[in-house]
């Protein structure tokens, strides 16, 4: 496996949590339901915060982050895991994001691994466990509509 200092670790860190957070809005966007919009938006913000708190182990190194700044490797267009020109339901966006918080559940633990700092260790490994139930939530809503169906 390729060696990160634990600035790059952090950087694409940050980068996953944008990333997360326009996946989100996308979708909100994409539903008509205003319970499940409001889901969606209050994901989105969850992601924004969990930005916050990587930007924060970024400056606790000396480093200065910009606000409008837009971390190193991401992508600054339309998410092209929300297709716009197809229709797609609720068990597609509930399939869809699951698959989305376990990659970044695993994207999280193996960034832990990869840093020598235990305080980054610690903070990657909290991001993980929140997406974990991130993946959880979109699985119980999962299950409740196969119930119903």
């Amino acid at each position: 496996m390729a060696e990160f200092i634990d600035d790059e670790i952090l950087e694409m860190a940050v980068a996953r949590e944008v990333d997360a957070n326009r996946f989100y809005l996308a979708l909100a966007a994409r539903v008509e339901d205003p319970s499940i919009k409001k889901i969606f938006e209050k994901l989105a913000v969850e992601e924004l915060e969990h930005r916050a708190k990587i930007e924060l182990e970024i400056m606790k190194t000396g480093r200065v982050v910009k606000e409008d700044e837009t971390p190193a490797g991401f992508r600054d267009e339309q998410p092209d895991y929300v297709p716009t020109e197809i229709e797609i339901d609720y068990k597609d966006i509930l399939l869809m994001s699951i698959q989305k918080e376990e990659a970044s559940f695993q994207l999280y633990v193996d960034l832990a691994g990869m840093t020598s700092d235990a305080h980054s260790q610690e903070v990657l490994l909290a991001l993980a466990q929140e997406e974990a139930g991130h993946k959880q939530r979109f699985q119980k809503a999962l299950d409740f509509l196969s119930h119903i169906a």
